[in-house]
């Protein structure tokens, strides 16, 4: 295994644990209310369970209300007992036309336990890739071992690889300081 490979392999495992905590990012709640909390409700749609976004429009209408408007009004109670089923932690209000969920505003507490959610998850995508920098680490240290690899490639190879480490590391530190900001403003 060259060089470049190694390092184009642990480039590739780093950008993936960036993805992996942007993903986690997404289960946590900010100020404003995300249609994605109903992703999992499935309503009862002529014998068959079926998504919600499949049967109705979700919309978050404003920073606290989703509303919910069914394709065929007839489905109102299934939409309305399916979510009451879910226990996301709001009564779904029906006004014969649409379902609405009024979501209350995050308490202080809420946005800082969810602030230390992001940076709990920051620093396990750290751990990560300094994982990914250490195994990349260990092959370079064979390849020189095994005389494949001079003494000076193999510091500028370690040179490299932290650099890259370095670099994913602050990419962590401004996704979890942006995250904290949206987390914390009211």
């Amino acid at each position: 295994m060259a060089i470049d490979e190694i390092k184009t392999k642990a480039k590739e495992g780093m950008q993936k644990s960036i993805e992996a905590l942007k993903k986690d990012f997404t289960t946590l709640r900010s100020g404003k209310v995300s249609t994605s909390i109903l992703d999992n409700i499935k309503v009862d749609y002529y014998g068959t369970p079926t998504a919600l976004n499949q049967v109705a429009t979700v919309l978050a209408s404003d920073a606290t209300t989703i509303t919910i408007t069914p394709w065929e009004k007839h489905i109102l109670k299934d939409i309305e007992h399916a979510i009451q089923s879910a226990n996301i932690g709001v009564n779904p209000n029906n006004d014969g036309e649409n379902v609405k969920l009024f979501f209350p505003p995050m308490t202080v507490e809420q946005r800082e336990e969810n602030a230390k959610k992001a940076k709990a998850m920051g620093e396990k995508a750290k751990v990560a890739i300094r994982n990914i920098r250490k195994d990349a680490n260990n092959k370079i240290k064979h390849l020189e071992k095994e005389k494949e690899i001079t003494e000076d490639e193999s510091k500028r190879a370690h040179d490299d690889i932290q650099k890259l480490t370095d670099e994913f590391v602050a990419k962590v530190d401004e996704l979890v300081k942006a995250k904290e900001a949206e987390l914390m403003k009211v």
